[in-house]
């Protein structure tokens, strides 16, 4: 039976409640709510600081009292007085909110919530938009370790596969393990047609009541394991949060399903990767995040960290382009410690010790060395014939200013490709360049000396890229304002350098492809 009510006239309800009450991420975020110390602490999973600071607002602006009730309810978790909860909902009331499936009352008269329900506000490439959504209550307010079929909200690694999002509307897209839906209400904005599966009924009334809610339409929930319920069908656009975490097949260790994809080490990640093409059709795309072993020796000898993906990506019938970022590194024992903690155990306790020998003892077992996790971006190419990119870096610094997300700058990345794979050396030398606008140039010189020691391109988008530059290449960039072709810059700069021009050429081509593929030059 479902424990969730979509309800459209009650859902309305809690519409206009919550919108009244300005239950929005702007004014909870505010120093009028609960302020950045506050809200830091609430991120670090400390509650205290946050309540206190909400009762003391209250005290200053009783106009905040409905927000407030409603923050503390369902994303703090503290049970509310009945009176107070139907003040901040007079239009649903409390009997509404338990007819959603949304509370429960308690004895005493007081009301606590059974779900996590909070604004949430985001730019990406539509515009700026807000939704409100609904999952799981987290470790904060239940105050222990979370159920195994818990229903993650929205985190931080959610929040980055959402603005990751190549742009550009599509006829059909799959979210491939939509958790409570929030990766199906983002591809939305740009597919005409969603399917959302999940193994997990649970989430999937989640994320149906969250598309309910935010009146959302045109996604299709389907129940399921990976790629079983869209068996045989193509999607222009893929996108997944998968359940990559590394976990222990060990007895007595938490499989927690929005996390655990019930294989050893990263080998969902690879059986996603090797399957997706299969359901891509030519020229769609798919991103994911995900998690990949690097061994030492051993079982895991060869385990090749964000090297590994390709491999994978070449184990499907159908070649792909393959792009992989590896964002982190981390150890063995700093991997377990972030996930244990994650599942709501906390150190010092005999559970955590426990969990921790498990973790530590498997990697240990398959010679296990390191995990990275990442972004990854594969592409059907839509031409047969051209040679499959393969691309794997590891960019463990801060990112550009991207207003929208990265999506733009991935989509602009593999615009260029394409245009450079029918470009052979003879007609990029033909073709005029312009810089982006974001890119600026750093020099260093010795005290006293004219001529630069280092010379640094700086792209101030995208990845934030710095790329080593050199007198030739720096001249050459600068020169590209659509006018000259590349080869007439080279050809100055050798009589200038007075250099030979054909060893320039072959110096400066390979920089010059991998600058446009980067979004540093554009065609």
């Amino acid at each position: 039976m479902p424990f969730l009510s979509t309800d459209a006239d009650l859902l309305a309800r809690l519409r206009s409640d919550l919108s009244s009450a300005d239950f929005t991420v702007d004014r909870l975020g505010s120093a009028d709510a609960w302020g950045a110390a506050a809200g830091a602490a609430l991120f670090r999973g400390e509650r205290v600081a946050a309540r206190r600071a909400l009762l003391r607002s209250v005290d200053r602006d009783p106009s905040l009292r409905p927000a407030a009730t409603l923050a503390l309810a369902f994303v703090l978790g503290v049970p509310q007085p009945a009176d107070d909860l139907a003040e901040a909902l007079p239009t649903l009331g409390v009997d509404g909110a338990e007819a959603l499936g949304l509370v429960e009352r308690r004895p005493g008269g007081e009301v606590a919530a059974l779900v996590d329900l909070r604004p949430y506000a985001f730019v990406d490439a539509a515009g700026e938009a807000s939704w409100w959504i609904t999952s799981d209550l987290g470790e904060l307010a239940l105050g222990g370790a979370l159920r195994e079929d818990h229903v993650l909200g929205v985190g931080g690694a959610s929040a980055t596969l959402a603005g990751l999002m190549t742009p550009g509307t599509v006829d059909r897209a799959l979210d491939l393990g939509t958790g409570c839906g929030i990766q199906a209400l983002h591809v939305a904005r740009h597919a005409r047609h969603v399917v959302a599966t999940d193994i997990s009924r649970r989430a999937l009334e989640f994320a149906a009541f969250n598309a309910a809610l935010n009146l959302v339409d045109g996604i299709e929930f389907r129940l399921g394991s990976l790629f079983e319920p869209v068996a045989g069908e193509t999607f222009d656009h893929v996108v997944s949060n998968p359940p990559f975490v590394i976990t222990p097949r060990a007895p007595g260790v938490p499989e927690y399903e929005y996390r655990d994809g019930g294989m050893v080490g990263d080998d969902l990640v690879a059986s996603v990767v090797a399957q997706v093409g299969a359901h891509l059709a030519p020229g769609g795309v798919a991103q994911l995040l995900g998690n990949w072993e690097t061994g030492g020796a051993g079982a895991a000898a060869g385990k090749r960290g964000a090297y590994s993906v390709a491999d994978w990506a070449s184990r499907g019938d159908v070649p792909l382009d393959v792009w992989v970022v590896e964002r982190e590194v981390q150890d063995p024992a700093a991997y377990a410690e972030t996930w244990i903690r994650d599942g709501g155990t906390r150190p010092g306790t005999d559970d955590f010790e426990r969990l921790y020998e498990a973790w530590l003892g498997d990697f240990e077992a398959r010679g296990v060395v390191e995990v990275g996790f990442g972004y990854v971006t594969l592409r059907r190419p839509t031409g047969g014939g051209a040679v499959p990119l393969v691309r794997t870096e590891r960019l463990l610094g801060g990112l550009g200013s991207n207003d929208v997300g990265l999506g733009a700058h991935l989509a602009a990345t593999l615009d260029a490709v394409d245009v450079l794979r029918g470009l052979d050396d003879a007609a990029l030398l033909a073709t005029r360049l312009t810089v982006a606008g974001d890119v600026t140039e750093e020099r260093h010189y010795w005290p006293g000396n004219d001529d630069p020691t280092v010379i640094t391109l700086v792209q101030g988008g995208g990845f934030a890229r710095r790329v080593d530059s050199g007198t030739a290449l720096s001249a050459l960039v600068g020169a590209c304002d659509g006018e000259l072709s590349v080869g007439a810059i080279v050809g100055a700069l050798a009589h200038l350098l007075e250099a030979d021009e054909s060893a320039l050429t072959a110096e400066l081509l390979p920089q010059v492809r991998e600058l446009v593929t980067t979004g540093m030059l554009r065609p």
